[in-house]
């Protein structure tokens, strides 16, 4: 990974943004200069990794970089160069640096921000591109104190560096290597001993082992999730040619996904009519641009829509009158024990009959005992998935349903 393109913060980290920045235009009003910047070194370069300088960001931005021959860094940081400098010009080396002349550079004041390990970071600067004849060693004091705020930012921002490039790291492996697994969970009819459909559920190879979730959780935490989402779908469609083809497979996806377009694209070249497409609705749909809109396009190619884990986080009857969807999808927290619940029965039977009215089927998911499966069916539910039923398996395993189905036959 490129550190020279990295940001300093995860964008969670305004706080210490705000730390910094403040550091920075403080130090700069105080000795009255147009420039203040915090630096890290990358190679053999200088990247700007935060900037005070009003009017003067074509000169100098976050994310802008100088070679490290070409600017006082290097000079000060080995004793060539004095950390004040009043008036570059009346330090030879200083004065035979082009920068000094082009950027112009007439005052300067620096001093080195380390890591927690001793290494140097980069600097804290300020600069003008007038003489100032006031500073002195007592300034340097202060842009040390300065530093020192900024500095203690640092070692908790390159912390979560860090766990970011580590997570990326992970994440980059799994999807470019075999770490990414897709098993399939058998979905029935009601009254029917074999599977119409499976779910596709994602696995990955880790040690120790790490739930699934957790992984899309770290992607979405490092802007990956879409990326992930979208190689588990095209790993899943994969699948499709190797069940019968009147098999459907269940794929999941995040509004954020969708409204990115991604799934759109993906599905170009697939057996449409033979996808669901699962809205996992652990946010708010409505949150995300261009959704209602990327949901249309992939309704038109064929895909039949399904809203997951109905009763449940965002995945309200509001939400499911603006979708329309073809499958309602019930959480498995409604289904749970809901031979004992009447409050939990009542729900369901409304949305037994509130599918009617729009000609929807409902799936009841995580059906783990007998009892749970009498219930759904005298509720009058079209589909049922759950442990009781079938377990995730490879597809070696979810073919073999088929081969004993026809063997019988």
């Amino acid at each position: 990974m490129n550190n020279e393109n990295m940001p300093l913060l995860f964008p969670d980290d305004d706080g210490e943004a705000d730390i910094i920045d403040i550091a920075l235009k403080t130090v700069r009003e105080h000795f009255d200069m147009e420039v203040a910047y915090l630096s890290e070194f990358v190679d053999d370069r200088a990247v700007f990794r935060a900037v005070s300088a009003p009017g003067l960001e074509d000169l100098i931005a976050p994310g802008g970089t100088r070679d490290i021959s070409d600017i006082y860094c290097q000079h000060i940081l080995e004793g060539r160069l004095p950390n004040v400098m009043p008036d570059t010009l009346d330090e030879p080396l200083a004065a035979a640096l082009p920068i000094t002349h082009t950027a112009p550079i007439r005052s300067h004041v620096s001093v080195p921000v380390y890591r927690e390990d001793g290494s140097v970071y980069g600097m804290f600067c300020c600069l003008s591109p007038r003489p100032n004849d006031t500073l002195n060693e007592r300034d340097l004091s202060v842009m040390k104190t300065f530093s020192g705020l900024a500095q203690r930012e640092i070692h908790s921002s390159l912390a979560k560096r860090g766990k970011r490039e580590a997570v990326e790291s992970s994440i980059d492996a799994i999807i470019e290597g075999n770490g990414l697994q897709i098993v399939l969970q058998p979905i029935f009819k009601v009254g029917s001993d074999t599977p119409c459909g499976f779910e596709a559920l994602s696995r990955f190879k880790s040690d120790p082992y790490r739930p699934p979730n957790e992984w899309f959780d770290d992607a979405r935490l490092v802007n990956r999730q879409i990326e992930l989402e979208v190689a588990a779908i095209r790993k899943a469609v994969e699948i499709l040619p190797s069940l019968p083809g009147h098999i459907y497979v269940a794929v999941n996806s995040s509004p954020a996904t969708i409204a990115s377009g991604a799934i759109w694209e993906v599905m170009q070249n697939t057996p449409v009519t033979r996808v669901v497409l699962e809205v996992t609705e652990h946010e708010n749909a409505e949150g995300f641009d261009n959704f209602n809109a990327e949901l249309k396009k992939i309704s038109d190619l064929g895909i039949r829509i399904a809203i997951d884990d109905v009763g449940a986080g965002y995945s309200g009857l509001s939400h499911i009158l603006r979708t329309l969807p073809q499958i309602i999808k019930l959480d498995m927290e409604l289904v749970r024990n809901i031979d004992q619940d009447p409050a939990r029965r009542s729900l369901t039977r409304a949305l037994v009959h509130f599918k009617t009215g729009i000609s929807c089927e409902i799936v009841a998911e995580g059906v783990e005992t007998r009892d749970e499966l009498e219930c759904l069916v005298e509720l009058g539910v079209d589909m049922v998935q759950g442990y009781y039923l079938g377990k995730p398996s490879d597809i070696a395993s979810a073919r073999s349903w088929f081969e004993a189905h026809a063997m019988a036959s």
